[in-house]
């Protein structure tokens, strides 16, 4: 019988040099068939922990774990078989803009299956119409609106029917509308398909519509709260508030710290 639990990041740390750590001793736990966020603001750590996932690098300390199996980079087998198995909407897309639409949802198809073309075919239909655009299958992407590409990515993303798909902001430069259909879209297509989702965004409101569970990131790459959105809603930590609710004032300040300004100037005290 299969652990409720897909992934685990165990106590992990990691830095891209010695000189700074971008995750601080992260430990999470991904249910399947859950909607989880990874929120934060900006350098956090919270696309660099999707790159973990991935096995695109190794963590310094600690251990990532997949549906049973820790994570390598150094074996390339088990990394194809991971990889194979989940999915990913970059932050902004990363169409082919040489392709058609109907070509960017083929691509991965063609690249890890031997599926005839009339097969092909049907499928990127399939996931183009579940996400509302099989009518612009013969467009090329520079037709199509900064929404419309995200929902495009989003087919690509689900052509190989992942048992994961990681969203790294995806409501990232959209209008409300567009916001909207991408939060239902990733709410649907993680129930229906049966799917786990991982969501990274500092869009708080639009997570807490769609999430069962959320982890909140702080600077230094800590995690400082976790929980559904109710009981995050519901913190009385200053940290989690301030983020939470959007204030300006609060733990984490708006200046990087520095001398004061005065001193910095040469103005006399």
């Amino acid at each position: 019988m299969k652990s409720d639990t897909l992934i685990e990041i165990d106590h992990v740390t990691f830095g891209y040099d010695a000189g700074r750590t971008i995750l601080r001793d992260v430990s999470m736990t991904f249910r399947r068939g859950q909607v989880t966020a990874i929120l934060g603001g900006s350098g956090c750590g919270k696309t660099t922990l999707l790159r973990l996932i991935g096995g695109v690098y190794p963590p310094n300390q600690g251990r990532i774990v997949f549906d049973g199996e820790l994570v390598d980079v150094r074996d390339k087998e088990l990394l194809y078989r991971v990889r194979r198995r989940l999915g990913m909407l970059f932050q902004f897309g990363a169409l082919f803009t040489d392709l058609t639409v109907f070509e960017n949802v083929a691509f991965p198809l063609r690249e890890h299956t031997e599926l005839p073309e009339s097969m092909i075919r049907d499928i990127v239909l399939l996931k183009l119409n579940a996400v509302g655009l099989r009518g612009a299958a013969g467009l090329r992407i520079s037709q199509v609106s900064g929404g419309m590409a995200r929902r495009i990515a989003l087919a690509r993303a689900i052509a190989l029917d992942p048992e994961l798909i990681m969203y790294d902001e995806p409501f990232a430069g959209l209008d409300p509308i567009s916001m909207g259909v991408t939060a239902n879209l990733i709410r649907k297509l993680n129930d229906t398909t049966g799917s786990t989702s991982l969501v990274v965004s500092h869009d708080v409101q639009e997570c807490f519509q769609i999430v069962d569970y959320a982890y909140l990131m702080a600077a230094g790459g800590r995690v400082v709260a976790e929980g559904t959105p109710a009981e995050l809603s519901r913190s009385e930590d200053p940290e989690v508030r301030q983020f939470i609710r959007g204030e300006p004032d609060g733990p984490v300040k708006f200046h990087y710290p520095a001398p004061p300004l005065a001193q910095d100037l040469g103005i006399p005290a």
